[in-house]
């Protein structure tokens, strides 16, 4: 069994939501090496449990991710550039992950998402976000680059309001970053939590197989030409077809 230091780990079931908690909240979950590696950790064991249908991410403490850890990334800097690049691409690591699982990944975002903090909530399937939270990428302002992140920013809103958040440093609130596209659903804070329960537990009732089939042709056509994605949506359409879900689906509705 997997002991893990910085995460509490809890699968409801029957509805098979897997709960991953972020557990450093002296540390405002920022994202130290250990965490991180937990993470992927926990990932691997969710696609590989049969009873999971969903991931909820979120966090205990006030925040939910202050960003990557800098006394690690000044220890980094210190052992010299290697380093700096084995823990910069850990993280990627991380962020491709979240979208290569087959199950959907859905940020529960409470408090402050800064910085990789944040780039960890979108670089998820889904975001919702209670009415106080609050979204950013301050590097700027540090002298540092939101690097990785960029890749996954622009496509949640775009190069031109991308470029300004990222240019900017300023942290928005939960109603702009829902304008702008980087969070699906908002609820006041004292809802939040039974809000946002019902909805993963919602998402998770839904045809593992069609989701699973969905997200994966979903990011697989990102970059594609439009010849190549509608061929691809073929592919899966014809192979969603045979699914046990779908002719499950296809006799409910013919026999009402």
């Amino acid at each position: 069994m997997t002991v893990f230091e910085h995460l509490e780990i809890a699968i409801d079931e029957p509805e098979g939501v897997n709960w991953i908690r972020l557990d450093r909240p002296d540390r405002r979950n920022a994202l130290s090496s250990e965490l991180v590696a937990e993470l992927k950790d926990a990932l691997g064991l969710a696609a590989a449990d049969e009873r999971v249908r969903v991931v909820a991410l979120a966090a205990n403490g006030p925040d939910f991710c202050a960003g990557a850890d800098l006394l690690e990334i000044q220890a980094s800097v210190e052992e010299g550039v290697m380093a700096s690049l084995a823990d910069a691409a850990s993280l990627g690591e991380l962020f491709l992950l979240v979208r290569k699982l087959e199950k959907p990944v859905v940020a529960l975002v409470e408090g402050r998402a800064l910085a990789g903090g944040c780039g960890l909530a979108t670089s998820c399937d889904l975001v919702l976000a209670a009415d106080s939270a609050r979204f950013g990428y301050p590097e700027v302002k540090l002298g540092f680059v939101p690097a990785m992140v960029m890749a996954i920013l622009r496509r949640n809103v775009g190069e031109k309001r991308a470029f300004e958040l990222i240019a900017s440093g300023d942290p928005i609130d939960a109603a702009r970053a829902l304008e702008l596209g980087l969070v699906n659903r908002v609820w006041p804070d004292d809802e939040f939590e039974s809000e946002a329960a019902d909805y993963v537990a919602e998402l998770a009732s839904r045809s593992a197989t069609a989701v699973a089939l969905s997200k994966r042709l979903l990011y697989q056509t990102d970059g594609q030409s439009f010849e190549g994605a509608i061929g691809a949506g073929a592919e899966v359409n014809a192979l969603a077809r045979l699914t046990e879900d779908c002719q499950a689906g296809i006799r409910r509705f013919l026999e009402r």
